[in-house]
């Protein structure tokens, strides 16, 4: 992930602790803005699988620590819910100057609610996603307990979430119970999605069905099966990601065409590969298109997508399947699908009778075609032929150079 960390200051001069999750390439389609749950942060894991996944659509994300958590200055203390709306403002606001405003608004939890309203401020959004939002955000006080009975009496009490204390004064009691959520639903505008957990124990099922009935359309809700609040479980996030980002592509202008020369250019057929700090996930773009891979779990990795192997192998099937799809129209034969099916491994060289080297191991690939089709013998025996003078195949069989530079 190409990334940048970012300060911004808030309109009471407090600086706030961002950071920009960038496409792996070029410059980004859209800007989203995310606003993480209570009390949580901008490096919360499950954010941080979410923002991948719209980098992956060409979508940059800018996730900040409110004021008083985090690395944001400021004391948490004195913030409000509607301080919190105020910080998004700002936030988008900055985004704003720095290239253009966030098209997309997500929110975790209160940070939902914080979404919906914000974006009545924030012309530039177009659409609105929700992650297990409350309805009413005064939720929050049932989280705090009997801490709740000493901020009304005392005026304010510490209490601990997550293993970490935090200060809550009554004026943040006072404004969330002053919120109106369903106001700002008949108001929002946007398009909006609703992700819940039917199991999410902090914020109950029943939010997401009250949200859903108070929105105009056009929205659309997603049900989290087995996730938690949280979303614990890296699976979920990834989910919410790939299906967060598919839905709001319909909500954006369309990407700009790139200069000649530059990534997605039809001319070009640079591929990047980025992999981060740990793991062995990578994100690929190929002619603008945006791929995943990585080792299964038994050599150490995550399993989010084929290996480099397994992506040889598939370049491999497509070419094999596209030549063949040419062969067939030009013939005008009766071929109506190809199924290439591959398998790669590594054999010791004894074991190949028709192969040069004789010693150590090499590379195999078992091909598969299934020819669809009212076709003759002579017609399937010519495109098995054919299936070898694939571009890729014949890459596979001749010597190649590959020239590695340093980048700059």
């Amino acid at each position: 992930m190409r990334y940048e960390n970012l300060t911004f200051e808030n309109r009471d001069g407090q600086r706030l602790s961002a950071r920009l999750d960038m496409p792996i390439e070029g410059a980004p389609r859209a800007y989203a803005l995310f606003a993480h749950c209570f009390t949580c942060g901008k490096s919360l894991t499950a954010v941080g699988h979410i923002s991948r996944a719209l980098n992956r659509r060409g979508i940059a994300v800018l996730r900040f620590d409110f004021t008083g958590l985090g690395e944001s200055e400021g004391d948490f203390a004195d913030t409000t819910f509607s301080s919190n709306v105020e910080d998004l403002v700002d936030a988008a606001a900055f985004l704003e100057r720095y290239d253009r405003g966030p098209a997309i608004l997500v929110g975790h939890s209160l940070g939902g609610a914080a979404v919906l309203k914000a974006a009545a401020q924030l012309p530039s959004v177009r659409a609105v996603a929700t992650i297990g939002a409350p309805h009413d955000p005064a939720h929050v006080t049932n989280l705090l307990g009997d801490a709740a009975r000493r901020i009304e009496t005392d005026g304010e009490a510490d209490i601990s979430l997550g293993g970490r204390s935090f200060t809550i004064r009554k004026s943040f009691l006072d404004d969330i119970e002053a919120q109106r959520v369903d106001d700002n639903l008949k108001t929002l505008g946007r398009a909006l999605l609703i992700f819940h957990a039917p199991l999410d124990e902090i914020v109950g099922i029943e939010n997401a069905a009250l949200l859903f009935q108070a929105a105009r359309h056009p929205k659309s809700f997603v049900s989290l099966d087995q996730a938690d609040h949280l979303l614990s479980d890296e699976a979920d996030s990834q989910y919410v990601g790939e299906v967060l980002a598919a839905w709001a592509g319909k909500y954006l202008a369309p990407a700009p065409a790139p200069a000649a020369g530059h990534e997605g250019d039809a001319h070009d057929a640079r591929v990047t590969a980025r992999v981060g700090r740990e793991g062995y996930v990578t994100e690929i773009t190929a002619q603008g298109h945006a791929l995943v891979a990585d080792e299964p779990v038994s050599l150490g990795g995550t399993d989010l997508g084929p290996s480099p192997y397994g992506l040889l192998a598939a370049a491999l099937g497509a070419c094999t399947s596209m030549t063949l799809r040419m062969y067939a129209d030009r013939k005008n034969w009766p071929l109506e699908g190809v199924v290439t099916r591959l398998r790669h491994e590594k054999i010791h060289a004894e074991d190949c009778a028709s192969c040069e080297q004789k010693t150590g191991k090499i590379d195999r690939i078992d091909r598969e075609i299934e020819l669809l089709g009212p076709l003759d013998d002579t017609q399937k025996t010519r495109l098995l032929e054919i299936a070898d003078r694939c571009p890729v195949h014949r890459t596979l069989h001749t010597e190649v150079s590959v020239i590695t530079t340093l980048a700059s």
